[in-house]
């Protein structure tokens, strides 16, 4: 019994055995193969870089756009009956006032109104169509004319008119001031002072730079020169306006003096030259002299 009991589990064994034989799988690894190459990445675009002159000259292109949009806007405001002398007026003086308040902002436009009367008075003497004052916020006020004056000696005259009347408007308030002791007169008689005199730097588009036209056309690089080193000192986008509009008309009319037409527009005779330069220099050292007198001096318990 115990014998048939150890055969049959003996037989189990070797059935266990010859089924493992029979079924179980043995794993063979794969035999090694090459490394994967690693893939290609290609080199990041780097962005082409522009030269200096290129990226001067895209900033300029685009600047010319936008100055030759600026002056269609201006010839096309006096077309605009909205935009009126009255009307422009108005909004300057809405304008100044958010800096200095109602009262000076209308001063101040009034000064500048008398100013630029003073280019349409004379304008209209030397046979030259011309509008009625434009006021641009900021930007003060021009006169659009149809044509040129005939020589540089009617545009020195036209230059010079718009100070030679804005230095009588600033007697108004100097005058006041001495009547009633009051310095709102006395900082509105400066700052018309002021105005006239800063229009006199020998530079274009200024009506100082008009005078040089019959004096001595070299003189608007002195002129541009001393407008860049006041814009280093006293840095504001209209001063870079100022620089810029200078910049490109000093340019046009330095070339075109040198031809026929242009010489001809540039010859002036000695009288005139010295009527000019009497006008030109005593205009200064007078604005100086109001200047002076009318300065208020500040200090800090006056804030």
């Amino acid at each position: 019994m115990l014998h048939q009991d150890a055969c049959r589990t003996l037989w189990c064994f070797e059935l266990v055995i010859h089924c493992d034989n029979l079924y179980v799988e043995y794993y063979t690894p794969p035999a090694p193969s090459a490394p994967p190459g690693e893939p290609y990445i290609a080199p990041p675009l780097e962005p082409e870089r522009r030269s200096l002159r290129s990226r001067a000259g895209g900033a300029l292109a685009a600047l010319g756009v936008l100055l030759a949009k600026f002056k269609g806007i201006l010839l096309l405001l006096p077309k605009l009956k909205l935009l009126s002398t009255s009307g422009t007026m108005l909004i300057s003086v809405a304008a100044y006032a958010l800096i200095w308040g109602w009262s000076f902002a209308a001063g101040f436009v009034v000064l500048l109104f008398i100013h630029e009367m003073g280019h349409v008075i004379q304008l209209r003497r030397e046979g030259v169509k011309a509008s009625a004052p434009l006021f641009i916020p900021f930007m003060g006020a021009f006169v659009g004319m149809k044509e040129m004056p005939k020589n540089a000696a009617a545009e020195a005259r036209v230059g010079l008119a718009g100070p030679v009347l804005g230095s009588i408007g600033c007697l108004i308030p100097l005058v006041l001031w001495k009547a009633t002791g009051n310095t709102f007169w006395e900082a509105l008689a400066f700052t018309g002072f002021f105005l006239n005199l800063f229009n006199l730097l020998p530079v274009l588009p200024l009506d100082g730079g008009r005078a040089m036209a019959a004096l001595s056309p070299w003189m608007w690089f002195v002129g541009f020169a001393l407008l860049v080193a006041a814009t280093f000192f006293f840095p504001s986008p209209i001063m870079l306006l100022i620089l810029v509009f200078g910049a490109m008309e000093t340019m046009r009319r330095w070339k075109a003096r040198k031809t026929p037409l242009g010489q001809e527009y540039h010859r002036v005779t000695t009288n005139q030259r010295i009527a000019v330069a009497a006008v030109y220099l005593g205009l200064a050292v007078a604005l100086a002299i109001g200047m002076d007198a009318t300065h208020v001096v500040r200090t800090f318990s006056d804030a």
